[in-house]
């Protein structure tokens, strides 16, 4: 018995990845005021601190972070299987070389995290990296997934 997807459902599954991506790089740029937030807390001085503590930017980073890794790797798999399911195969180009490196780099980054905690300055200093090497590639993966979604509006309209 084969399972076979609607044509609608194919044809329109391929915008929840772009748009899930759109919103996530939105949330990716949050993340990194909440971290500028959250280091600028920790280097203030006594009374610039406690008006900053009171604003949890440190606890909103962290779960802000976590959602974000999450949802990072689920829309990279949805990218891929809308992929897969629409043509049979992957294209193996840049946006999806980028994509599998941006789950990298974000998962390495978390990882970090317990270390950070414990004061280590090497981890937060790579912590920091590579995030903003990741924030740069989602920037330009942006960049690609926009030609790709042009290539798919034309193709629908043809």
């Amino acid at each position: 018995m084969a399972f076979e997807i609607p044509d609608a459902v194919k044809t329109w599954s391929q915008f929840g990845h772009p748009i899930t991506m759109l919103t996530l790089f939105g949330l990716a740029i949050y993340a990194l005021y909440l971290g500028i937030q959250s280091r600028r807390t920790r280097t203030a001085d006594k009374e610039v601190r406690k008006e900053l503590v009171k604003k949890q930017f440190g606890a909103k980073h962290h779960k802000i972070g976590s959602i974000l890794l999450a949802l990072v790797v689920l829309g990279n798999m949805g990218g891929m299987a809308v992929t897969y399911i629409n043509n049979g195969k992957l294209f193996v180009g840049s946006h999806l070389i980028a994509g599998l490196g941006m789950v990298a780099i974000l998962a390495i980054s978390t990882a970090l995290v317990p270390y950070m905690q414990k004061g280590n300055e090497v981890a937060r200093y790579s912590h920091i990296s590579l995030n903003i090497t990741m924030l740069g590639i989602f920037g330009w993966q942006a960049i690609t997934g926009v030609q790709i979604l042009q290539r798919i509006i034309e193709k629908m309209s043809s």
